[in-house]
C-alpha cells in the first residue's frame, strides 16, 4: 500500500475471540480492497439523515470524543462535528460490511475523493479517512481511537492541524463485527 498503513491486532479472552484491523487513508492512496471474513450484516439500514453529534450512535460519539481528547492533549483545537461527513462515513462502514471488504477503495475501484464527490462533497482542500474493524470490545469507538493513536498514519490524520471538521460513521454487522469510518476535512 502506498501512503497508507495497516495494522492487524487480535487477542483472546476467556469466552470470545477479539479482533481488530485499522487502516489510515491519506489524501492519496493506491490501496486495494481486502476481504474480511464473511458475515451476514444487520438487516437494519443505516440512517440516511445526517445526524448532529447528539444524534450520533454511542460508538460514533465515543470515537469522536476520544479523538478530540487526543487533539486537546496535543495542544490542538477540537474538531467540529460535520453531519454530512457522518452520513458519508456511515455509508462506507455499511458498504464494507455488506460487500465484505475492508479498505478505502471500494470493490468497484472508487477511492476516497471519488466517493466524496459522488456523495456531493465537492469542495475541500484536504480530505482523509481512518477505518477500523473490530469485534468483541465493550467500547469499539474508543478502542478504535486508542489503536489509531499508536499508529503513525492514523495519528497523523487525527493530529493534523489543518483539519477543522470530522465525523465518525459506524455499522454493526449481525455477527457483532463493528466497522468504523472516521473522515476529516478542511474545506
Amino acid at each position: 500500500m502506498i501512503g497508507g498503513f495497516c495494522l492487524s491486532v487480535s487477542a483472546q479472552d476467556n469466552q470470545n475471540a477479539l479482533s481488530a484491523r485499522l487502516v489510515s487513508e491519506p489524501a492519496i492512496t493506491a490501496s486495494r480492497p481486502r476481504s474480511v471474513s464473511a458475515s451476514e450484516s444487520s438487516p437494519a439500514v443505516v440512517a440516511r439523515v445526517a445526524p448532529s453529534l447528539e444524534g450520533a450512535t454511542t460508538i460514533e460519539r465515543r470515537a469522536f470524543e476520544r479523538t478530540n481528547d487526543e487533539r486537546v492533549k496535543a495542544g490542538l483545537l477540537p474538531l467540529t462535528w460535520d453531519a454530512e461527513l457522518c452520513l458519508f462515513a456511515r455509508m462506507h462502514s455499511e458498504n464494507m460490511a455488506r460487500l465484505n471488504f475492508f479498505a478505502h477503495e471500494t470493490p468497484d475501484g472508487m477511492r476516497l475523493k471519488e466517493r466524496a464527490r459522488a456523495q456531493g462533497i465537492l469542495h475541500f482542500r484536504v480530505i482523509a479517512e481512518n477505518i477500523a474493524y473490530n469485534k468483541g470490545y465493550d467500547d469499539p469507538g474508543a478502542f478504535a481511537v486508542e489503536r489509531w493513536m499508536i499508529s503513525a498514519g492514523h495519528r497523523a490524520n487525527i493530529l493534523y492541524v489543518g483539519f477543522q471538521n470530522s465525523a465518525i460513521g459506524s455499522f454493526v454487522a449481525k455477527d457483532g463485527s463493528v466497522y468504523v469510518t472516521q473522515v476529516f476535512i478542511n474545506r
